[in-house]
């Protein structure tokens, strides 16, 4: 591999400098990262939406092999500073901003001025497996709902979300639910149905190739996986939800205080 010499007066050895820009103490980088950070410079001229020159052009304002201005911009795409548009590369938007709390993704998105959306991919009724029935508060055998949505914001595909739900709460998801509208919106204003608590685990993995079709990303993209339990006001199971978010488009935030 290919590495460049930094001077210890470089950028990422400035005295007290809380971050080293990924340069280490010796100096001594892969020339892709090098190269990386001259297209991040770049990007921030360009501005959200401004098209990014071809990889030949890259190498030659840089005098690098194609290679390296691939493989840096292989890492600027996977950290969601770029993004693919048609043929070219195109200087993507700020993540989307997600937060960990009893809020839908609609009231999320919505906060960001973008627009939020869902496709259904399926809405399914079957009898409760044991291992799934203490999540949704029925009995094995019981019937539950299965619906599986892309997550879109601005008509772009940013996620997939599972819901399982007792039949018994919601008899007629099938018939009275839009299934492009905010689930948590239905269970409140149709319903009376009001979210008290809920336990959740974040995680990163790798989309299943039918993920990544449902998605449109490449299986190799990093995506943040939310499992959700949640209960009701008076603290009995309604759902869980399994939601998979582009890593490159999102990112997750919350509040932490002390306890007193």
């Amino acid at each position: 591999m290919d590495f460049t010499d930094y001077p210890s007066g470089a950028p990422g050895h400035v005295p007290g400098a809380p971050i080293r820009a990924g340069i280490p103490e010796h100096g001594r980088i892969p020339k892709y990262y090098a190269v990386k950070n001259q297209v991040a410079a770049l990007l921030d001229e360009l501005g959200e939406g401004g098209l990014l020159p071809t990889e030949r052009e890259l190498a030659l304002r840089f005098t690098v092999a194609r290679e390296t201005v691939r493989q840096a911009l292989r890492e600027l795409l996977l950290e969601g500073r770029l993004r693919r548009a048609g043929r070219g590369t195109v200087v993507a938007g700020p993540k989307l901003e997600q937060p960990l709390a009893l809020a839908s993704y609609t009231e999320g998105v919505r906060r960001q001025g973008r627009r939020p959306g869902r496709t259904l991919v399926g809405l399914d009724r079957f009898p409760c497996p044991p291992a799934l029935a203490p999540d949704v508060g029925v009995e094995p055998g019981a019937p539950v709902w299965h619906m599986e949505r892309v997550l879109l914001a601005d008509d772009e595909r940013v996620g997939v979300e599972s819901t399982y739900v007792a039949v018994a709460r919601v008899p007629h998801l099938n018939t009275e639910f839009p299934p492009d509208s905010s689930f948590y919106g239905y269970l409140r204003d149709s319903l009376g149905i009001g979210f008290g608590d809920a336990d959740e685990r974040l995680e990163t993995v790798l989309a299943t190739p039918r993920e990544a079709l449902l998605i449109g990303t490449p299986p190799a993209l990093p995506m943040l996986l939310i499992h959700r339990l949640s209960r009701d006001t008076e603290g009995r199971p309604l759902e869980r939800v399994r939601s998979l978010y582009r890593g490159d488009r999102f990112s997750f935030t919350t509040h932490l205080g002390s306890k007193r």
